[in-house]
């Protein structure tokens, strides 16, 4: 008996259920985007873009509610938020910064990891080598050289973050 149910002689090359089967040409042709359902009750109003009625995204009181700053935010706002200078907005300066100066050992694996990974594609290494070949031993020996090209960006709970080059945390 297969992990997938049924005897040993069902086999994928038996198709004995083909008249299940739907071609793509029958499907496009029998869709109809409103549904079935309002077509049938005939409660369907094509120049109204909520057929029934119902509160929604269309209605005028979701409407009042986004002018008025009910909780709704608007579009635009929300736009700005996830933009690139909405994103920027959130950054501590570096005289500000609250958390500590110290490598956690999650920052220092995440670092190690993506420098290895940078020097096994043949990114320039930025210490001497002397013959060594692993990409992290490489890595490691820059980290304790403080010559990581890096920033580890911590976030906070309240959404901002703080950067910190790997020259300036302590290991």
């Amino acid at each position: 008996m297969s992990d997938f149910g049924g005897g040993d002689d069902d086999r994928m090359g038996d198709f004995e259920n083909l008249d299940n089967l739907v071609e793509e040409d029958d499907l496009l042709e029998n869709y109809d985007a409103d549904g079935p359902e309002q077509e049938a009750n005939g409660d369907h109003d094509p120049d109204h873009p909520n057929p029934n009625n119902a509160p929604g995204p269309d209605s005028t009181d979701y409407d009042a509610n986004a002018h008025a700053g009910n909780g709704v935010v608007e579009v635009g706002q929300q736009m700005a938020d996830n933009s690139v200078k909405g994103v920027k907005s959130k950054r501590i300066p570096t005289e500000k910064r609250t958390t500590t100066p110290y490598m956690t050992k999650y920052e220092r694996a995440r670092v190690l990891g993506t420098r290895a990974l940078q020097i096994s594609m043949n990114a320039p290494v930025l210490v001497d080598v002397e013959g060594e070949t692993d990409p992290l031993q490489i890595a490691i020996k820059e980290l304790r050289e403080k010559k990581v090209p890096l920033v580890v960006r911590r976030y906070l709970p309240d959404g901002w973050y703080e950067d910190w080059t790997c020259e300036e945390l302590i290991i």
